[in-house]
């Protein structure tokens, strides 16, 4: 990964296809591993400092002290010294698209249920019928 990561950088026709951002968003799972990369949110390069955006304060802080190593991690992935500073944030979670409830989904509590006799639950249901519509 780390010969890929080089040849590409230092090609003249991958820096006109990807940007630094994409480059570092890239490489940023090799650099840091998979444990770490799932509790990472977003990676942005920002001139030359690494935003990286985390689920929350505890690892903002556990990343903070681990910032030295994982910088020495990303230049020696990357072969240069394009990032020299790391920033943590703590990022807004997002929510997952929903989807609508269906009849299906919901559970509906109908009060004729209580009803024992079959002929008076009938009834109840045809006058609450009645009643709504």
């Amino acid at each position: 990964m780390e010969r890929a990561a080089r040849l590409i950088k230092n090609n003249k026709f991958s820096q006109r296809v990807f940007t630094d951002d994409d480059f570092a968003r890239a490489i940023w799972p090799e650099a840091v591993g998979k444990a770490i990369a799932t509790h990472t949110v977003r990676v942005k390069l920002v001139r030359t400092t690494l935003v990286v955006e985390v689920e929350d304060a505890i690892w903002q802080k556990q990343l903070h002290f681990l910032s030295g190593q994982i910088l020495d991690r990303l230049r020696k992935v990357i072969g240069s010294a394009a990032i020299e500073d790391l920033e943590f944030r703590v990022g807004i979670p997002r929510r997952q698209p929903q989807r609508a409830p269906t009849r299906e989904t919901v559970a509906v509590f109908d009060e004729a249920e209580s009803i024992q006799d079959p002929v008076l639950k009938k009834l109840y249901r045809l006058s609450r019928k009645k009643a709504t519509a």
